[in-house]
């Protein structure tokens, strides 16, 4: 529990502020997150995505801790400090893996319930908590709108114009594809993050503040593995077995929902956006100048929505 986490106070170069680095300890996991805020505030969990980790997050957690807002940024498995703790944990990247980290990850801290906030595996991660253990969540911030993947749909081909923008998920469904990712790590992340936020012009400093997250020695494997499992190429973790019987009837979410729309995202158009399994409240805002990682590209939206759920 809360006891076997240690931490560290360091310096974020960037921008001079005083972050908490943490490490949080669970049966699968050694999680590193930054923390931001009171402890006794309410939490906001922040949950990045693939190809980025928590810098993404930089100027919405100080934001929300302003608030008075107990804000955990946690590295997902496969990226910066997060380790597995076995060698024999299969490397899984599938969706009831993130899930299950995330409710994990809230356990080790003993928060029995936090406004859940994401995009891309961030968003998918909450959204699986905020479906299958609603009482975890007090509400939901996802980029995209409903992210649990429906496996049996997606062997189903797409229109072209959709169909393209996953080209990237089709080369990592061969070997070629994961020897790629693994020589070029820094080159195709950055490659996607130009195509998926075509207006938002990040700098070099930015990107490199990120880029060594993608270094973990099972970022490959973790990322490979959860774009085969999603298209139901590659079999999951049997610890996650019945957790994935349950997403695949997909489960509505109940809880107080903000679903954002990037009007530039490069990958998700808003044609796939899904709202039609949110069951309580939901509201649908379209944020401007944005693209895929609407967070570190507009941060004061990101970071209004969160603020909006009761």
């Amino acid at each position: 529990m809360s006891d076997r986490n240690d931490f560290r106070e360091l310096t974020d170069a960037q921008n001079g502020r005083r972050q908490a680095h943490r490490r949080s300890t669970t049966d699968v996991l050694e999680i590193g997150y930054e923390e931001h805020g009171p402890t006794n505030g309410p939490a906001v969990i922040l949950l990045h995505g693939f190809p980025y980790d928590v810098r993404a997050y930089d100027e919405v957690a100080p934001a929300l801790a302003a608030d008075g807002c107990r804000v955990l940024v946690p590295y997902l498995r496969g990226y910066g400090p997060t380790r597995f703790r076995s060698p024999a944990t299969p490397r899984s990247g599938e969706q009831a893996a993130l899930g299950a980290d995330l409710l994990a990850f809230m356990d080790s801290l003993e928060i029995e319930s936090a406004i859940l906030a994401g995009h891309d595996w961030g968003g998918r991660a909450a959204c699986v908590v905020a479906a299958l253990w609603p009482a975890r969540c007090r509400g939901l911030v996802s980029l995209g709108g409903y992210n649990i993947l429906d496996i049996v749909s997606a062997r189903e081909p797409q229109p072209p114009e959709i169909e393209h923008r996953f080209w990237y998920q089709y080369y990592f469904h061969g070997e070629r594809g994961r020897a790629g990712l693994d020589r070029y790590r820094a080159d195709f992340c950055r490659l996607l993050w130009r195509l998926w936020s075509p207006t938002w012009a990040f700098d070099d400093a930015t990107f490199a503040a990120t880029a060594p997250s993608f270094d973990n020695p099972d970022f490959v494997d973790v990322v490979i593995h959860s774009y085969r499992h999603g298209f139901g190429l590659a079999p999951g973790d049997p610890a996650y077995e019945a957790m994935e019987a349950r997403l695949a009837e997909r489960p509505p979410i109940t809880v107080p929902t903000v679903v954002l729309l990037g009007a530039d995202d490069g990958v998700r158009p808003h044609s796939l956006a899904n709202t039609s399994r949110f069951s309580g409240p939901v509201e649908v805002l379209m944020v401007a100048h944005a693209g895929h990682n609407l967070p570190q590209e507009q941060p004061a939206a990101f970071a209004d929505a969160v603020r909006s759920l009761p």
